[in-house]
């Protein structure tokens, strides 16, 4: 995943090199926790640096920009994100199925514990793409790719393990799984409830060994 480097230009400098990467990240996770609520543009710096304790002079010495808050903040969800999927999908001691089955169960019991507040970040960014800059469009769309070549890798090995059809179309599946994935979360936080979720993964693995 590639990682956004800003180039600070402007704003209030830290006392100490350690300061300026604990708060850098400090706000990476603040703006983490607003973005998924409430989206990137119902969501002003204010409370954001207030969470951190922040002057907003200051913001400007860690990022250059509202944008580039943003891609940062999106970065950071993205591997985050990745390194789930992956503690999950390349966990050998269970089968193939049963790994996308253990990734199905982590985000609703993860949802849950959130209260049903914050959905997938970039899925909430896609429903805002057309009022965000554009840098954000390339990103979030590779972001999607990225996450449907592991679901497609893992159903491959399912495939060589006999749990799934060797004629099945791997890619195409993977695709079909996380736009029903992505809808399935925004139902759930709409209703407060993960039936949502378990409904769509239970239909989507009995599509897979219908």
């Amino acid at each position: 995943m590639t990682t956004f480097i800003t180039t600070p230009r402007r704003g209030r400098p830290p006392k100490s090199a350690a300061q300026q990467r604990d708060i850098r990240a400090e706000l990476i996770r603040s703006g983490l926790e607003h973005l998924t609520e409430i989206g990137f543009t119902a969501s002003g710096l204010d409370k954001i640096l207030k969470n951190v304790g922040v002057p907003k002079g200051s913001f400007y010495f860690y990022f250059n920009s509202k944008e580039a808050f943003g891609l940062a903040v999106l970065d950071s969800y993205a591997n985050y994100f990745a390194n789930k999927l992956d503690s999950c999908l390349l966990d050998n001691s269970f089968s193939p199925l049963q790994r996308i089955r253990n990734f199905v169960d982590d985000a609703r019991h993860g949802i849950a514990r959130h209260q049903f507040k914050r959905g997938c970040l970039v899925g909430n960014l896609g429903q805002e793409v057309d009022v965000l800059p554009e840098s954000f469009r390339p990103v979030l769309i590779a972001i999607f790719k990225s996450w449907q070549q592991r679901i497609a890798a893992c159903l491959r090995e399912a495939q060589l393990a006999g749990e799934l059809a060797p004629a099945a179309d791997c890619d195409a599946l993977a695709e079909f799984f996380w736009i029903g994935w992505e809808g399935a979360v925004s139902r759930s936080r709409l209703e407060q409830s993960t039936q949502p979720l378990d409904r769509y993964a239970e239909r989507f693995m009995q599509s897979l060994v219908g």
